[in-house]
């Protein structure tokens, strides 16, 4: 059977079954997630369709950010996608089962759980990829929003003069988390892809900074110096 076909059957399945309230967790989200994939994967001995399944499946349980269990989020979304193959997706092929459950719990960056394989290492840096760029920009904001959580901090945005808390100030993700990504990427695509994205970032606080300032037109340059170390 051809990956479209499979993917397709993918998607069938969640827009019957998937249902939650995170819209920066939805079914567009799982095609992003494959599309970066491919890219990332290509000319490589990634077997596609483990890439494919863990890129649809690795979010199937959905927690929320502020959920206690977050943490735990992929290690159930593994046992429900093998599940879902085994009782649902009967034809899929028995032995790729535990590959695609690996894929899928390895991905998230809260479980901390090492990628030992070339599929699971393509899923993580393609979820990853997300959190960046202009999408990311839109996906963190919008997050944000969801969980109350304040943007930014106006007299000190960049926390210069206070401790860093991503969970008060949601500029804050920026520095603990986001521009840190390129550096845990394992693909060379894949960490290209990210020194590019997290860059915008990088641009987008030094124009916010400038902005807090009152200056409606420029960049504040310091940023750009400041973060450069983070673009490297």
């Amino acid at each position: 059977m051809s990956l479209t076909l499979w993917q397709s059957r993918f998607e069938s399945w969640f827009q019957l079954n998937w249902v939650h309230d995170d819209k920066a967790h939805d079914i567009a989200h799982l095609r992003r997630v494959w599309m970066s994939a491919q890219r990332i994967m290509a000319d490589s001995e990634a077997n596609p369709l483990v890439v494919l399944t863990a890129c649809y499946f690795h979010d199937v349980v959905n927690l929320a950010k502020n959920h206690p269990e977050r943490h735990l989020a992929s290690t159930y979304a593994a046992s429900e996608t093998q599940r879902i193959l085994q009782q649902e997706f009967i034809d899929f092929p028995a032995e790729l089962i535990d590959a695609v459950a690996h894929a899928v719990k390895a991905h998230s960056f809260s479980a901390a759980i090492m990628p030992e394989t070339l599929e699971a290492k393509i899923v993580q840096d393609a979820d990853r990829l997300e959190s960046l760029g202009a999408i990311g920009l839109a996906r963190v904001f919008y997050t944000a929003g969801a969980l109350n959580r304040p943007l930014f901090d106006s007299e000190d945005p960049l926390g210069k003069e206070r401790e860093l808390n991503d969970v008060h100030w949601t500029l804050d993700h920026f520095q603990k988390k986001l521009l840190r990504l390129p550096e845990t990427m394992h693909t060379a695509t894949g960490r290209a892809m990210a020194e590019h994205n997290a860059d915008f970032l990088v641009r987008y606080m030094a124009k916010l900074c400038a902005e807090l300032q009152g200056n409606l037109v420029s960049m504040d340059e310091s940023v750009l110096r400041d973060f450069t170390p983070l673009r490297a």
